[in-house]
């Protein structure tokens, strides 16, 4: 893995290759707009995993699909921040530049495979698809290359599956599927969808594994959005904490684990599973997220936050460096710094897989 700074950008001086700054994206028009992100920024590095957590509705599948310019025509608009991809801005380039860039430079693994894949066609011509349309391949040249991408990626009996339907696979068959689609280039950028979702936990781990393997030898990116900490524990370099659409907290992943500085990151990290809870209740956080359109004034937190005060219900918190490379926007971070019960990354990491 290349040494990466806390912003991504490599030992050797070399800028990130992707940048997003105050990223705000809202969906509808006019007073009916709803804001999904509200200025995120966050660096992705070459050869650098970067995760992107939160639970349902924090804006973390829409951060993907603005990046790789596939927000929903006519209902999703880029209102403000930009996206840069090796320095250059493609926030609002032309769906021409897009194409050019997707697939052979950057690649999306989305979030439900059957859903992604056209079940009326085989799995090898769907594969098959990406290397005769953009790298001009004879059909006989595109299938070897289609049979080696699937072995690459693990798939048992990669000749035989090359001809059957998506149907015909399992949950974590497909995602092995739509994995070798977004590798079939070599993109220099990965975007991972809840790569793990639906998947028992065994097929959660092998997924995990096989994107880190192929990602980490050859200078890729990975982005991966997720809503379970426990997924991204042994993988992560770095975290952003999502909620109600903003960063809630940032920094190395074995930092924000052993000591987070974000009520809500607590309450993310208590409800997932660890070694040493086998046999007592979990510590759900009380309450639900709320609609983008009805977000509370203050921080968007405070409803379900066991630290809120009068300031939290008035006043929004900024995201503000608490340690070096450590973020949170929280009024009273150094307070939950201090009430913070070290954990092991690795512990809740076997749990979850």
């Amino acid at each position: 893995m290349a040494s990466v700074s806390q912003t991504g950008r490599t030992e050797s001086g070399e800028g990130p290759l992707l940048s997003v700054r105050s990223l705000a994206v809202e969906f509808g028009v006019g007073n009916d707009a709803v804001r999904a992100v509200d200025g995120v920024s966050f660096e992705v590095g070459r050869g650098e995993t970067v995760a992107l957590v939160g639970e349902s509705g924090s804006g973390k599948s829409t951060i993907g699909l603005a990046v790789m310019g596939l927000l929903p025509r006519g209902q999703g608009h880029i209102v403000g921040g930009e996206v840069r991809f090796r320095g250059t801005e493609v926030t609002r380039a032309d769906e021409r530049t897009m194409e050019r860039l997707r697939g052979a430079h950057m690649s999306m693994v989305f979030q439900d495979p059957l859903s992604a894949l056209n079940p009326v066609l085989t799995i090898g011509r769907q594969v098959r698809e990406m290397f005769t349309y953009h790298r001009g391949m004879s059909r006989a040249k595109a299938r070897a290359a289609t049979i080696e991408l699937l072995k690459r990626v693990r798939m048992p009996d990669a000749v035989r599956r090359y001809k059957q339907y998506p149907q015909q696979f399992s949950g974590g068959m497909r995602q092995r599927v739509v994995i070798a689609m977004a590798l079939a280039l070599d993109p220099e950028l990965i975007i991972a969808d809840e790569p793990t979702t639906a998947l028992d936990v065994t097929v959660q781990a092998r997924i995990m594994e096989l994107l880190d393997d192929l990602t980490a030898g050859r200078g890729s990116g990975l982005l991966l959005i997720t809503h379970d900490l426990g997924v991204v524990a042994g993988t992560a370099d770095r975290v952003y904490v999502l909620y109600a659409g903003r960063v809630m907290e940032s920094g190395p992943i074995r930092e924000v684990y052993e000591s987070p500085a974000n009520p809500y990151t607590v309450g993310l990290l208590g409800s997932v599973p660890t070694l040493a809870q086998v046999g007592s209740s979990l510590t759900p956080i009380p309450g639900s997220p709320p609609e983008p359109g009805a977000r509370p004034a203050g921080c968007p937190f405070q409803p379900r936050c066991r630290f809120a005060r009068d300031r939290c219900r008035e006043e929004r918190p900024d995201l503000v460096e608490v340690r070096p490379g450590r973020f949170s926007a929280c009024h009273y971070a150094e307070e939950v710094l201090a009430s913070a019960q070290p954990t092991e990354p690795g512990s809740r990491a076997s749990a979850s897989h």
